[in-house]
């Protein structure tokens, strides 16, 4: 963290604009190197940037934050420059070539944000999802947890069992005293509400399938129509489409907003006993693997051989399907049907998500949410006073590293290589 590190922020040129980001200990010997002077703190100056040779760059926009309340914890410039590629190119090659400075690696500014204190691991996994953000709804449920509004409830819940562990050890110093013989007559209920409330949000979808995308998978036997309903919901020549039986020996994937909702959908092999060649084969077998694992899935085949909670789609409409009773009816070719079954997978992807306007974990954070809930499950206040003081300890370190209080490199480095070079 002694190093000063630097990187282009903001989109890629060309553009109006290129804001360049500087952290670090050196980043206001930075600033003055370019611009020979230092402008007043959080005070926008328009200056001329030069390189080493005294050479003019550009006329930009300067800012000054000296840390640590900055956006990273420590020393930051900022430099709003013109967005022509040359012009970005030369200002980054002249921070290149001030001394002690380097080119940031993904996430390093957010990375450094987190290391000082200036944003949590719950923040930090928010803000990654917001940057990914495609739809609006993964947008509303990014900003839930990266504008801090997590955190703060499970700081809310922190609070709490500090108090179940300060009643609880009032107890265990001071039984021989009337006024704390024993704890409070709600001290159980109130252990309760809070696991309740713990597992109330765990039990919500986890926030990986607003990020990811509901599964839709297309399954059936060969010439079913799959490939064509695929590139129909995605208004895209994305699969191929013949006549020939086996054309689809690949699992196909593309990510679609349907409505809002973000969704895969999943085009596969069609699904036949005989008849099938080595490569085909191995198709089919992927395609059974993409059915088990599909939130939705749209079975254009017989309803004898329906997988179990797939919905029977009769594609071809236009020309005949499968024959019998089907949930919808629908043709690639005429569109008719299509508004029935995009509707749908709208309410169904609907349902599988988890609700953006309320609070809701990833994996990670559902883990340890659920051990917190079990130690505190586990808490007796008739019981062993010193067993139940270390449940509550054991629960709190549980809510520190949903936090980050408490994390390994090995995962802090996976979720900040997530980030952009100048985040």
């Amino acid at each position: 963290m002694n190093e000063t590190i630097y990187a282009l922020s903001s989109g890629a040129p060309p553009a109006a604009i290129g804001v360049i980001r500087i952290s670090g200990p050196r980043a206001g010997e930075a600033l003055a190197q370019l611009c020979n002077t230092i402008p007043p703190p959080r005070s926008p100056r328009l200056r001329l940037l030069r390189d080493g040779d005294s050479e003019m760059l550009d006329r930009a926009l300067v800012l000054w934050f000296p840390g640590p309340a900055t956006a990273t914890g420590e020393d930051l410039a900022e430099l709003h420059c013109h967005g022509g590629r040359a012009v970005v190119a030369a200002v980054l090659a002249a921070l290149g070539a001030v001394e002690g400075l380097r080119e940031a690696e993904p996430g390093e500014f957010t990375r450094r944000a987190f290391a000082n204190g200036r944003i949590d691991l719950a923040e930090a996994e928010g803000l990654a999802d917001l940057l990914s953000a495609e739809t609006e709804l993964q947008r509303r449920g990014a900003m839930m947890a990266a504008g801090g509004e997590l955190s703060r409830r499970i700081e809310e819940w922190r609070d709490r069992l500090l108090g179940f562990a300060a009643a609880i050890e009032a107890v265990i110093d001071f039984a021989d005293e009337d006024d704390v013989a024993s704890l409070p007559a709600e001290f159980g209920s109130e252990l309760g509400a809070l696991a309740d409330e713990i597992r109330g949000i765990a039990d919500r979808p986890a926030t990986e399938r607003l990020r990811d995308g509901i599964r839709v998978v297309l399954a059936g036997p060969p010439n079913a129509g799959k490939s064509s309903l695929f590139n129909a919901l995605l208004a895209d020549d994305a699969a191929i489409v013949a006549a020939e039986a086996g054309t689809t020996r690949d699992v196909l994937e593309r990510p679609v907003a349907i409505g809002g909702i973000p969704f895969v959908l999943v085009d596969t092999a069609g699904m036949r006993e005989e008849g099938a060649g080595a490569i085909e084969a191995i198709g089919i077998e992927r395609a059974r693997r993409a059915v088990e694992g599909g939130e939705i899935v749209l079975w254009l085949g017989d309803a004898a051989e329906r997988p179990d909670g797939a919905v029977l789609v009769r594609s071809k409409s236009d020309v005949g399907g499968p024959s019998g009773r089907a949930d919808l009816e629908v043709s690639a070719v005429t569109g008719s049907g299509l508004e029935n079954l995009t509707h749908l997978l709208v309410e169904r992807g609907r349902a599988a998500l988890p609700p953006v306007d309320r609070l809701a974990f990833n994996r990670r954070q559902r883990e340890w949410a659920l051990t917190a809930a079990a130690h505190i499950e586990a808490v007796e206040p008739a019981g062993n006073l010193l067993l139940a003081a270390e449940d509550l300890r054991s629960a709190r370190r549980a809510l520190d590293r949903l936090v980050g209080r408490d994390s390994t490199e090995e995962m802090l480095d996976a979720l900040f290589g997530r980030f952009c070079i100048g985040k």
